[in-house]
């Protein structure tokens, strides 16, 4: 499998998954690193057969269109995203790249259209889950109380040893694990569904 986590502008993390074998491969939230990513892409004689946006937040989708134009593949986003999308996909779908599964797992919480794509032991999480943080609620479209059911009832239940490599620039390391951040991440201490809200509505 190639991967390649990509911060060239900003604080957004975009990502190339591919296979090594077919050359095929998937482009994460292109952000404003289209240039880096169709660069990275070219050396690599890759083909984008999808873009998938892990929600349709202005700095997650920035690059789609670029990335459309000079090297094709469909947009994929949560089924009733608002987003430009060709694929609509729910949870518990799988997208082949190649002989690569990206399992698609619907985290709503930062927004309603929120996912996250499992891909082997790697878990591109988006603006869910940050190295060392979790992400806000408070904006349009947003839940603590979803928040804390994708949080708990599905990513915490994902083997300790998956990465995670988020969505921003945002903690100690640029990637984490399920393990660690269960150890570490202030947002994942044991609270009860209420306690969670209360928390997120903190300053």
């Amino acid at each position: 499998m190639y991967f390649r986590q990509i911060k060239a502008k900003g604080d957004n993390f975009s990502y190339v998954v591919g296979d090594g074998e077919t050359k095929e491969a998937a482009v994460v939230d292109p952000s404003s690193n289209a240039d880096v990513i169709i660069r990275v892409i070219k050396e690599h004689r890759l083909t984008v057969k999808y873009i998938i946006d892990t929600h349709g937040h202005w700095d997650h989708t920035a690059g789609n269109g670029e990335i459309l134009s000079k090297l094709g593949g469909k947009v994929v986003a949560y089924r009733s995203s608002k987003a430009d999308k060709e694929v609509g996909v729910v949870g518990g779908d799988v997208l082949k790249i190649g002989k690569l599964d990206i399992k698609i797992i619907h985290t709503p919480g930062h927004t309603f259209d929120s996912i996250c794509l499992l891909v082997g032991d790697k878990l591109l999480t988006g603006d869910t889950l940050f190295v060392g943080e979790c992400g806000r609620t408070d904006m349009p479209g947003g839940s603590a109380r979803d928040m804390y059911h994708s949080l708990f009832g599905k990513l915490m239940k994902l083997d300790e040893d998956v990465k995670v490599y988020p969505g921003h620039d945002y903690g100690r390391a640029p990637y984490s694990t399920i393990g660690e951040e269960k150890k570490t991440n202030y947002t994942l201490e044991k609270r009860t569904l209420d306690q969670f809200i209360e928390f997120m509505e903190e300053p």
